[in-house]
């Protein structure tokens, strides 16, 4: 697998993506306790408000993004410090396994298992059991939806207070929605890039990204059984103004399928849950990208969620690019709606 992966220049292609997004070491925060720690052997790093608090504090468990491939406790500690010192909550950041080197279900095993260990040590914390919440964006929305689903009907730990989830990328059945074509070109995300990333994690290698984006890798009758959540349909009319070409049918492809068939587990396409599982989801908030191939991911699972009696709060940037929150304060750069957006995430905390 490393050679094959050497010889095409993915290896090294990969180890440059993460040295570039390393992320720089901040110094001390003056307002933050902050701590690296294992939890059940999965690396987390501890934000806490040094402040007195009056009673217990909310807990944050937040999932980083970059395709499950890039990020980590570094690349995200500003949001991360941020969220903790403006929402006056505990934030647990979580560096799960990457891929292409731990294929799922390794990244969502070690989100789940930081989780759990957090929820049985709340008391040590400070955490109030009754205001646990779990937040990413991108593929730690995907892993953020994941771990909900998962606790959704578990009486053996406190019940999750709220999911949010920024720019999630939510299901692998359908490349061809409106957003992945007005936007296929937008940076931060590709639609090519949005397939190799899904399938580096599945499979650790991205062969069939070709027959995926087309669409083949799909039976027609599970294409069928899932059109009812995954459908350019479901999508509000104002979002297919700009320019959406339909689908030219491609045909099914049943040696792709065998490799890509737990693409139908919604441990890595929540968008796929059955509604049982949806019904018993905490209060949601979703936060959206006019400008993002994932946009329509997000749309589809906040249908999903309304349909099912799930209060969801929605923040859609109008303005936005994929990966825009991470971008609030960059390197000199600042782009304000990332603002908006991590504001809108801090008021929507403030409110549990």
């Amino acid at each position: 697998q490393g050679r094959i992966l050497e010889k095409t220049g993915l290896c090294s292609q990969i180890s440059f993506g993460r040295y570039v997004r390393q992320g720089r070491k901040l110094g001390l925060d003056p307002k933050l306790f902050i701590q690296d720690l294992q939890f059940n052997e999965v690396p987390v790093r501890v934000y806490q408000p040094k402040a007195t608090s009056d009673g217990r504090r909310r807990g944050i468990l937040f999932f980083h993004g970059g395709g499950w491939v890039f990020g980590s406790l570094d690349t995200y500690e500003k949001v991360c410090r941020y969220l903790s010192r403006e929402s006056d909550s505990v934030v647990v950041s979580v560096q799960y396994r990457l891929a292409p080197e731990h294929k799922y279900p390794a990244a969502y095993e070690d989100c789940l298992n930081a989780t759990q260990h957090f929820l049985q040590r709340l008391e040590h914390y400070g955490v109030d059991p009754a205001r646990v919440t779990v937040c990413g964006d991108s593929a730690g929305g995907n892993l953020a939806a994941a771990v909900s689903q998962t606790l959704a009907g578990r009486a053996d730990f406190p019940k999750l207070r709220a999911q949010i989830l920024l720019y999630p990328g939510l299901q692998a059945l359908d490349f061809n929605l409106p957003s992945y074509h007005q936007n296929r070109g937008v940076p931060l995300l590709f639609r090519e890039r949005a397939a190799f990333f899904a399938l580096l994690y599945l499979n650790g290698d991205a062969l069939h990204m070709q027959e995926v984006l087309e669409g083949s890798h799909i039976p027609p009758d599970m294409r069928v059984k899932y059109t009812k959540w995954v459908s350019p349909d479901n999508i509000p009319e104002k979002f297919k103004v700009r320019g959406v070409r339909p689908l030219r049918p491609t045909d099914f492809i049943a040696e792709v399928y065998e490799t890509v068939k737990r693409f139908c587990e919604p441990n890595l396409c929540p968008l796929l849950a059955e509604d049982s599982v949806v019904q018993q989801l905490p209060e949601s908030f979703i936060l959206t990208c006019e400008y993002d191939v994932l946009r329509d991911d997000g749309l589809l699972y906040k249908k999903r969620l309304e349909d099912n009696g799930v209060r969801v709060t929605w923040y859609h940037l109008e303005d936005g690019f994929h990966g825009i929150i991470s971008l609030y304060d960059y390197c000199g750069f600042s782009f304000p709606s990332g603002k908006r957006g991590l504001d809108s995430v801090v008021t929507f905390l403030k409110s549990l």
